[in-house]
């Protein structure tokens, strides 16, 4: 498992130990072709790596440009795991690192406290375990939490036989690719309908 583009091009990630079955990196096949969709829109973004498992997705962006990222996972494990990748492909990264249990509802309550105020992101990556309908729950916890910018984007992996939602209150699913059993849902973030009442004021 290696960074497929930016500074950190070709430096090989840590992979949880054979025989583990509770973190499952995104394959580098998954991650270029992901990144070659969002493109730019990975420099300079503020990215949130939910179930972060090896911190994949979220170094990969932090290789291409993106100005910080904030890594939660429930296992002490995947942190450690997510440290040593960090120091691997980076002198000096903007990163920080939370142990959170996403399943419980008041998580990103929990989340919010542990922000600058007001603080948004540009780009959430959201890797559940698969067929473990944690998805569709944890999307509706970010909707409700607010803590996507307007227009924002949120990436969801799952298994590919699984159905999400092509709408919740403030996100709307705007792409949809398949790569094997990984499936990938992009969603992004409406304007708030406070601001759009505002503004029609």
């Amino acid at each position: 498992m290696r960074i497929t583009g930016g500074t950190g091009r070709g430096r090989k990630l840590t992979s949880p130990k054979t025989g583990n079955k509770s973190i499952r990196p995104t394959s580098d096949r998954v991650r270029e072709a992901l990144f070659s969709i969002l493109a730019a829109k990975v420099v300079d973004a503020a990215v949130l790596d939910l179930y972060a498992g090896t911190g994949s997705l979220g170094i990969e962006a932090l290789s291409r440009g993106a100005q910080q990222a904030v890594f939660v996972d429930q296992s002490r494990q995947s942190l450690t795991l997510i440290h040593d990748n960090l120091c691997r492909c980076f002198d000096a990264p903007q990163a920080s690192l939370l142990q959170l249990n996403l399943a419980r509802p008041d998580c990103l309550q929990r989340l919010t406290k542990k922000l600058p105020p007001l603080f948004l992101f540009d780009l959430v990556f959201l890797d559940p375990p698969y067929k473990k309908k944690l998805a569709e729950s944890s999307l509706q916890m970010l909707d409700r939490a607010g803590l996507v910018k307007n227009m924002g984007l949120i990436i969801v992996e799952e298994h590919q036989g699984e159905s999400l939602p092509k709408q919740l209150a403030n996100l709307n699913l705007i792409d949809q690719r398949r790569y094997g059993e990984t499936g990938i849902w992009m969603y992004q973030k409406s304007e708030d309908k406070i601001q759009k009442i505002q503004r029609a004021e």
